[in-house]
């Protein structure tokens, strides 16, 4: 059993929250093709610091800056990419063991943005791009590669809003990298579809069959929508079902900035809700923030100490 499925069992998991937002408000610029990854070039402690403030805030898990740290890297320098993901790892491994968050409970997942995010145009919230699955797969094959020999606990990918992107990266995991555990979690449209148009039930189905998937869910969209994508997605898998929204804001590709157009977000009801519904892996994507993570925690801790309850009577 791998350190993933032991924390994963029979358990309920917080997630870390949104990155790029926590380094504007550290006036990181971001504004740019790297994005987040950015903060690795221009201040990577700011990155290990975030990363150590969301696990002091109660996450058991994070999410490496690697979402926009693409091999070919631009200008076609390949060995800075390679550095920006092993030091990326670095910063992860750095803030769990400089945090309160026990090291044996907390895990290292390595960020696999799509290619949609490569584009830099907001593909990702589109799916609007197509390559054939080879090419998917020698676009993903080097970074997947760098994060396995970096000894991630398990490869996260994330805001996947095209299918047969999604079928040829899993594939090529699973051929060549077999060994390591996969998260997966799609970019959806309102909870029914991925932006491509394929139907939720349809994906949540097709990778059902594929064992190295030890968790299947979404992320990045807001949370309005998380319980129409979970009953989309709980009959029609037997896997844990990880989710994690953004706060609700709209996102401009233009600007890359989100634009704020929502009230407060009432985790502690939320969060029971999509536990009912099948979620047990929670966190909180773009513009969600530790403080966002710590009440999104608080409400895990109440339903872990109610589940002990329950079954302390059924004895």
């Amino acid at each position: 059993m791998t350190k993933v499925d032991h924390i994963i069992e029979n358990n309920i998991v917080t997630l870390d929250g949104g990155l790029g937002s926590e380094l504007e408000k550290k006036h990181v610029e971001v504004n740019n093709n790297l994005w987040s990854a950015s903060a690795l070039i221009q201040n990577p402690g700011i990155v290990r610091d975030i990363h150590k403030s969301y696990f002091n805030a109660g996450a058991q898990l994070a999410i490496t800056d690697t979402y926009q740290v693409h091999i070919p890297f631009p200008n076609g320098d390949q060995l800075r990419g390679y550095e920006l993901i092993d030091l990326a790892v670095d910063l992860a491994k750095e803030a769990l063991s400089d945090s309160n968050q026990r090291q044996e409970s907390g895990l290292i997942a390595g960020s696999v943005g799509p290619y949609g995010a490569y584009l830099s145009n907001g593909a990702e919230y589109t799916g609007d791009y197509q390559l054939s699955q080879s090419e998917y797969k020698d676009f993903h094959r080097e970074r997947v590669n760098r994060l396995v020999q970096d000894n991630v606990d398990v490869l996260l990918l994330e805001t996947m809003p095209n299918f047969e992107e999604a079928k040829a990266v899993v594939d090529l995991i699973s051929t060549e990298f077999s060994k390591i555990p996969i998260f997966l979690s799609f970019s959806t449209e309102l909870g029914e579809h991925l932006w491509d148009g394929t139907s939720l039930k349809e994906v949540i189905s097709y990778f059902n069959q594929n064992e190295q998937i030890r968790a299947i869910g979404v992320n990045c969209t807001a949370p309005e929508n998380i319980i129409k994508a979970l009953h989309n997605i709980a009959p029609y898998t037997e896997k844990k079902i990880i989710v994690y929204p953004n706060a609700g804001d709209t996102y401009d590709p233009i600007s890359k900035r989100w634009v704020t157009d929502h009230g407060p977000i009432n985790w502690s009801e939320l969060v029971p809700t999509w536990y009912e519904a099948g979620a047990c892996l929670i966190g909180g994507c773009c513009r969600t923030s530790p403080d966002d993570i710590y009440e999104i925690n608080e409400a895990v801790q109440q339903l872990k100490k109610r589940t002990a309850n329950i079954n302390e009577q059924k004895r």
